[in-house]
């Protein structure tokens, strides 16, 4: 590997790389900084807080696991078939991605509202999606998904189908050519796409806080001590979720990276 200041192109890129990352780091690490390792873990100790960070983990793997289920199905069959429509549903699929998440709640809470017909259905069941934890699994499954499906699409397609028609040869049938195959080889595509649909649903805001506002999850916590108590009090809560964020992400992408050796 050559040198990062070997030339005078790659030491131009390396200086305007090293600003973009710096851009990055630089409120982060002013964040972090901020509080004091006791006001830290005061806030930690905080019922309301440590619900919240709670709700939000565990909405995102929901929410990630219901992808998981109907999301790798999909991206096989966008990776193995042609069919009328196909570049449709592909743009269809990476659309949450670019509308935004306000108005994509707003597109929510006309399905899942108390007064719409599939609302009322649901109510009958006695599950309730407005200001309750299933609406934050929806938003953050609608805003995030894309990065699922299109991360295991990509991994089904750098699967050779003949492998999958030597399996079939020797007598696996085609449910298992796919476990045995064709799932195994794109796992790590699939892992990556689980870790960014996650790691997006965990700061999920806009959606959220339209469709269910309570209980908070940690973003609508933080934005509500702000508008509340100001920049001191929600600056330790900050601190955490970065953190918190930080720490999970890091040890996931270690996980990931081992899985790759």
């Amino acid at each position: 590997m050559t040198s990062l200041f070997s030339n005078k192109q790659r030491l131009t890129f390396t200086i305007l790389g090293a600003l973009l990352v710096f851009f990055v780091v630089w409120p982060i690490l002013r964040t972090v900084t901020s509080s004091s390792p006791a006001i830290l873990w005061e806030t930690l100790l905080e019922a309301e807080v440590r619900g919240s960070i709670l709700l939000t983990f565990s909405s995102s793997a929901i929410a990630t696991g219901a992808a998981l289920f109907f999301g790798v199905p999909l991206a096989y069959v966008l990776a193995r078939s042609t069919f009328p429509g196909k570049r449709l549903v592909e743009g269809l699929i990476d659309l949450p991605i670019v509308i935004p998440h306000s108005a994509a709640g707003i597109a929510l809470l006309m399905v899942f509202g108390r007064r719409t017909l599939l609302g009322k259905a649901f109510g009958l069941v006695g599950l309730k999606f407005v200001s309750a934890a299933p609406g934050i699994v929806v938003a953050m499954l609608f805003v995030s998904l894309p990065f699922l499906v299109d991360s295991a699409r990509e991994g089904f397609e750098a699967v050779d189908p003949r492998l999958e028609r030597v399996a079939r040869t020797l007598g696996a049938s085609s449910w298992g050519s796919f476990w045995r195959v064709s799932f195994p080889l794109a796992w790590r595509n699939i892992l990556s796409g689980i870790i960014m649909m996650w790691a997006r649903g965990l700061s999920e805001f806009g959606a959220v806080v339209i469709l269910a506002y309570h209980p908070m999850v940690a973003p609508v916590l933080l934005y509500e001590r702000f508008e509340t108590y100001g920049l001191k009090y929600a600056r330790p809560v900050a601190t955490l979720i970065i953190l918190i964020c930080l720490g999970t992400f890091i040890l996931l992408r270690m996980v990931n990276e081992r899985g790759k050796e």
